[in-house]
């Protein structure tokens, strides 16, 4: 598609904002829309009129019309489909869309414009996106304006410390300079007018401001006040408030009484990325015969239902530790879930392949070699990548429900399809309209407000399949039911979502059956619900 222009005209042609995108003189631009209304046929659903050189996509805009000017060899689905972009952008930055409040967003709308459609071709962007862009807020901006505003508080603390100190050193002059008032005096009429100096300079002091107090505390002031600006904090100080401040920006004021001493750092409940890989997952004590065997997810749900993207990644790890164990086999359960032949393995290239209408059996192709000793072999892979539901280990529906009250109640639940693996550690992460704050009504396991991304992490400790399903629902400001997407998902599991699981190992030899451990876990790499 080439989108040669996008204009918003009055029902009579002429125009109140247009963007070019490929070069176009301005009476060229003019001349089409208007003649753009003659062209529209009445009585007819149709979105589109065609001239010999270009082609109009339409839709009207209360009095006004949206109007992508395109050559006639575009796309007319994908034309239409950025119509729709425009005007949603049009109708979420506009209050109204009269030719007044059009002209006054005219900077904002054209900028939108860019985002949308770059030389002529459309750009993979959506709604939220155009949001984003526009916003141009910087994480990094923030971080400074703390830093800066935490630095002006302790010059401003330092100040008072000096001045404080400055004033301490005038009083303990004054006090001395009477003490030896008191000695002069006695001493003075014996001795001359040397007794009666001191007596005229002190017989009535008043108050004198620090700076004047005298020669030695300013020397001393000034070089002072220079070296503070090198001593706002300590380098502790400053870590810890800048983390304080990223964990909870409100808590931090301009104006800060406290003198800048490090202070605990405010935590919140740690989330999968958090911890350590293995999270909550239940230790296991490795055999002589350990196998180890992980899996990767990567999952986008559609909102409305459906997979868009799936893969699944996994590979088993033969360890052992002792040299009796060197020759075995082994034996490979059936799958749990029948992923059949989209399911695709591959074996190490020592290790005999899969024999077909036989027991899945992982053995060295030479029966008189030996598995390495205290060496961690990958010995089996396996991927998956395609599009079927079935195989979603775990569910999430999210349902925005706008009301006439500019409020939106949202509905969240999840459930779990596989019941081969056990979820440890899941955390579901909702995004909040922005400057919004939910009122949670009901839910299942904890949730806690993440002020980073600004968004409601609803945390899960365990997922089983005797527990398998929960819900939350909570009310926010705005009616904009894409601004709860994409949903987040990030857990941990125990267990295989291919089902590969071990049935037994056995010697190569005499077939005894070896004493072995297996650890399974399963993580969620990138799991989203768009």
């Amino acid at each position: 598609m080439v989108v040669l222009a996008a204009s918003i005209c009055t029902k009579g042609g002429k125009a109140v904002i247009s963007r070019q995108f490929r070069e176009m003189t301005r009476t060229r631009i003019e001349s089409l829309l208007a003649s753009f209304p003659k062209l529209i046929p009445t009585n007819t659903q149709h979105t589109s009129v065609e001239t010999p050189d270009v082609r109009y996509v339409y839709q009207p805009l209360e009095d006004l019309y949206i109007v992508l000017i395109t050559n006639k060899a575009s796309n007319i689905l994908q034309d239409i489909e950025t119509l729709h972009l425009f005007a949603r952008v049009v109708s979420d930055m506009c209050r109204s869309a009269d030719q007044r409040e059009i002209l006054k967003m005219s900077f904002e709308l054209l900028g939108a414009f860019d985002e949308i459609v770059s030389l002529g071709f459309r750009e993979p962007v959506n709604l939220m996106q155009v949001q984003s862009v526009l916003a141009m807020e910087s994480h990094e901006e923030k971080i400074q304006e703390i830093i800066a505003r935490n630095k002006e508080a302790e010059a401003k603390e330092e100040l008072k410390r000096r001045a404080k100190q400055l004033e301490m050193q005038r009083r303990e002059q004054q006090k001395r300079a009477q003490q030896g008032l008191g000695g002069g005096h006695s001493g003075g009429f014996g001795g001359g007018p040397t007794g009666y100096s001191p007596v005229s300079r002190f017989e009535a002091p008043s108050p004198v401001p620090a700076r004047n107090a005298s020669p030695a505390p300013t020397s001393v002031r000034t070089p002072a006040f220079k070296g503070s600006g090198m001593k706002l904090g300590s380098k502790k100080t400053k870590q810890a408030e800048l983390l304080d401040a990223l964990g909870s920006e409100p808590l931090l004021s301009e104006e800060m009484s406290a003198p800048p001493t490090p202070a605990p750092v405010q935590t919140t409940t740690p989330t999968l990325a958090q911890k350590d890989a293995r999270g909550n997952l239940p230790p296991v004590t490795p055999e002589a015969v350990h196998v180890l065997i992980k899996e990767t997810l990567s999952l986008t749900l559609d909102r409305e239902g459906g997979v868009e993207s799936m893969e699944l990644k996994g590979d088993m790890n033969l360890n052992i530790t002792d040299s009796a164990f060197t020759k075995v086999k082994l034996s490979l359960a059936p799958p749990s879930v029948d992923f059949g032949s989209e399911l695709q393995y591959k074996q190490h290239p020592n290790v005999a392949k899969f024999a077909a209408n036989k027991d899945r059996v992982v053995a060295l192709k030479d029966p008189s070699r030996d598995f390495p000793l205290n060496q961690s072999l990958g010995v089996l892979k396996w991927r998956y990548a395609g599009r079927d539901e079935s195989y979603v280990p775990l569910t999430i529906n999210c349902w925005p429900t706008p009301s006439n009250a500019g409020t939106c109640d949202v509905n969240i639940e999840y459930e779990l399809e596989n019941e081969g693996v056990n979820l440890y550690d899941v955390v579901i992460s909702i995004p909040l309209p922005a400057g919004s704050y939910p009122t949670v009504n009901s839910h299942t396991g904890e949730w806690q407000l993440n002020p980073s991304s600004h968004s409601l992490d609803w945390q899960i400790a365990l997922i089983t399949p005797e527990d398998r399903s929960g819900t939350l629902e909570f009310t926010i400001d705005g009616d904009d039911v894409g601004m709860f997407f994409p949903v987040r998902v990030s857990f941990i599991g125990q267990g295989s979502i291919a089902g590969v699981r071990l049935a037994g190992i056995t010697r190569v030899d005499s077939g005894e059956d070896v004493v072995y451990s297996e650890d399974a876990s399963v993580v969620a790499q990138n799991y989203l619900v768009v």
